[in-house]
């Protein structure tokens, strides 16, 4: 048995989305959006609608790579069985980061590599006027 708690901090899920979406290849949309965020973060394209990354829970959860696809318009499987894998991979996980110094809402935790992504993507969120003008309508 190991003395480095390392093992028990690396975590391979697998995200399924909805079959149903426009997008029949979900899988390797979520795939492109999550290539470029982590040199920490692995993922796999495993079938049209599944995905597999492999991360550090230090550096991130899969719930907070859930949000973010699902920001970027795709849809996750949400057949029961699906949900209740979820849940618990998202309760254990916080756990985890809470035993190990990176509490839910923690500003030191690396959230800040998905808010940089999201930053940089074009969107319709932005308001290019300088910030003087922006108190007026």
């Amino acid at each position: 048995m190991s003395s480095s708690p390392e093992p028990e901090l690396h975590k391979c899920r697998e995200i399924a989305f909805c079959t149903l979406h426009p997008d029949k290849n979900q899988a390797r949309t979520a795939m492109q959006l999550l290539e470029g965020l982590s040199d920490r973060l692995e993922v796999r394209y495993l079938s049209p609608s599944v995905i597999q990354v492999e991360y550090n829970i230090l550096d991130t959860c899969l719930e907070h790579i859930e949000a973010y696809l699902g920001d970027a318009g795709l849809h996750l499987d949400n057949r029961l069985i699906c949900r209740l894998k979820r849940s618990l991979y998202h309760y254990s996980e916080e756990t985890q980061r809470a035993i190990h110094g990176c509490p839910k809402g923690a500003s030191n935790c690396t959230d800040v590599i998905f808010v940089n992504q999201y930053r940089r993507r074009s969107h319709g969120c932005r308001d290019n006027r300088p910030s003087h003008w922006r108190h007026y309508r």
